[in-house]
């Protein structure tokens, strides 16, 4: 059996590198739009949320909890990387969520409509502030949350819910 050295070489490069950084469950397929083995994305949702918190030591995913877990890019489905997500609620099996960036996009303890100062948390283990995206909300498999964060307080969860009420218009 004949092996082309050069591209093998480089595909255990890249096992190796995803194996370091703990990408190997949360890769993308190479089919667009489909997460590894769990079908297409659904697509961000666009209805109301029931917004309750309701964290539970469970090992499952609540909302109110922060879980790492593969999150697609907006302009290609296809691909994605690994972030913390807040869990706000549910669609029939699927989680709904807000992802979470350290990149700082609006002043400390403000709310540009789109993003809300969130502050540091347990999610982030170099304790770098937060803050929450309002804009996109996630539908998420939950067998591809790779591992619970944190527990957000309830003060600050039901700062994020007025937020997203605000932002979509809910009452």
């Amino acid at each position: 059996m004949a092996f082309d050295l050069h591209s093998l070489g480089n595909a255990v490069r890249r096992a190796l590198r995803m194996l370091q950084k703990g990408d190997v469950a949360q890769r993308p397929s190479p089919t667009p739009g489909v997460r590894a083995g769990k079908g297409p994305y659904p697509g961000d949702y666009t209805g109301r949320v029931s917004l309750r918190y309701a964290p539970q030591r469970d090992g499952e995913p609540d909302p109110g909890e922060v879980v790492w877990a593969w999150v697609p890019y907006e302009e290609d489905h296809g691909k994605g990387k690994d972030r913390p997500v807040l869990v706000v609620g549910h669609n029939g099996p699927l989680l709904l969520g807000l992802m979470l960036t350290s990149r700082d996009r609006v002043p400390a303890g403000m709310s540009s409509g789109d993003y809300m100062d969130l502050g540091p948390g347990g999610w982030d283990r170099q304790g770098r502030p937060s803050e929450v995206r309002l804009d996109r909300i996630l539908q998420i498999h939950p067998s591809t949350v790779r591992r619970e964060g944190a527990v957000l307080d309830e003060v600050r969860f039901e700062k994020v819910a007025a937020g997203l009420r605000r932002r979509h218009g809910w009452s």
